[in-house]
């Protein structure tokens, strides 16, 4: 995004003004920065402050949802102010072009093309225009992950019902097995009716990190179609969409980027724009390419497209590798900590081409739940559950917010409740 399309999303008149739990406005003194070449957590700290969350919480549950910093909040709420203000069709002109502002935006950050990009509310909205949009039938063949969020799994076979596609999947193995397991299990399993391969980037049980670039090409030469559902890479790894050539990729503003809620993002190979078309046909759709089909939504959240455009202005300011390199560090830290307890059982691996940011593990013979709830309520500590026999317990997921000293208080926390139960 140019000064130009900066200007015009804060051009929407009016100022946020955003009130902490005791009634008190809530500022940010310092704007974000890049970072430097090796920064300390003095850089960090100056980065945790951009976000309104209270002193001595520890949010780790970034591969579900994220809090946005204020930045974020000012912009978001400075557009519905404008449009609740005067809702007219000429003042409303504003947020539309934040919009394709927020898509250029989406864009550059992707390295790809405004033509090639679908504003849509969330990953698995973006994963449900590819499987519905597609033109599949009887006799065709889909290829999926097993470890698949259930809008990239459950949604292919729901639909192969419906058109009489068929579906099979790649088995998840777990200790990770590395990228050339499963580079060979995908080309075994490619046959001549794969029409698409789709699989998850990096996964949101366990964080394991599949080659995508390699995924993709080998689909391609395979005469198939690539998804890639990048919900737990999309704002936490340095994704280059350019560079991994997918067909089809997705992600959500909610999680990682730390953006609105209801926004997300799918990515449409211009080579392929004439093989999907549009699940839901309405009016407003968007003003170049893939969008002016694709997004005929009806009327929009466009200042939640705004607050994502600022998202992603935070994080390219920061530095996108500084900011993967950081979460990789924390996960790495929670890794080799949880490791050290014993009785805990670590399911993410270890190796850091094979990881990224999501930390899964089984706390002993503590419920999970339980130990889930206690770190909520007495240590202030966010984190998931992960229930059922596969590969259950807790999931730490650390971003760019967090600092060593929530990390080393989690581990010690965990350690505590491991010995003397919950």
């Amino acid at each position: 995004m140019n000064r130009r399309d900066f200007s015009r999303l804060f051009a929407l008149g009016g100022s946020a003004a955003l009130l902490a739990r005791d009634g008190t406005a809530l500022t940010v003194t310092q704007a974000p920065r890049p970072a430097p070449a090796a920064p300390d957590e003095r850089f960090w700290k100056d980065v945790r402050d951009q976000f309104v969350m209270p002193s001595g919480y520890v949010f780790l549950n970034a591969a579900n949802i994220c809090p946005s910093p204020l930045r974020v909040l000012d912009a978001y709420f400075d557009g519905t102010r404008a449009v609740e203000r005067d809702p007219s069709s000429q003042n409303r002109q504003k947020t539309k072009d934040g919009r394709e502002a927020a898509r250029r935006a989406l864009a550059a950050y992707l390295r790809v093309t405004p033509e090639e990009i679908v504003i849509t509310r969330n990953t698995s909205e973006s994963n449900n225009l590819v499987s519905s949009g597609l033109d599949l039938k009887a006799g065709d063949e889909v290829l999926i992950f097993s470890d698949n969020h259930p809008s990239n799994h459950a949604a292919w076979h729901l639909k192969a019902e419906r058109f009489g596609f068929s579906v099979r999947a790649v088995e998840q193995v777990n200790p990770h097995p590395g990228a050339d397991y499963y580079l060979e299990a995908f080309r075994r399993a490619i046959t001549p009716k794969t029409r698409v391969v789709a699989f998850t980037h990096v996964t949101a049980s366990v964080g394991d990190v599949l080659p995508a670039a390699e995924l993709c090409r080998l689909a391609r030469e395979r005469g198939a179609l690539s998804l890639v559902d990048g919900a737990q890479s999309f704002g936490v790894l340095d994704v280059n969409v350019a560079e991994m050539q997918p067909d089809f990729f997705t992600g959500s503003a909610h999680k990682w980027p730390c953006g609105p809620k209801e926004t997300g993002v799918l990515f449409v190979n211009k080579a392929v724009h004439d093989r999907i078309k549009p699940s839901i046909v309405s009016l407003y759709p968007g003003d170049v390419g893939i969008s002016r089909t694709l997004e005929a939504f009806g009327q929009r959240d466009e200042p939640a497209m705004i607050g994502f455009a600022e998202a992603l202005a935070l994080q390219t300011t920061i530095g996108r590798a500084a900011i993967e390199r950081r979460s990789r560090e924390l996960a790495h830290m929670l890794i080799a900590g949880l490791s050290r307890i014993s009785g805990v059982k670590v399911w993410t691996s270890i190796e850091p081409d094979r990881a990224a940011a999501v930390v899964s593990f089984l706390p002993g013979d503590i419920d999970p739940r339980k130990l889930h709830q206690v770190l909520y309520e007495t240590e202030r500590i966010v984190c998931a559950t992960r229930t059922g026999a596969d590969r259950g317990g807790l999931r730490f997921s650390p971003h760019f917010y967090n600092l060593q000293s929530d990390i080393s208080r989690t581990i010690e926390a965990v350690q505590r409740h491991v010995r003397s139960g919950v």
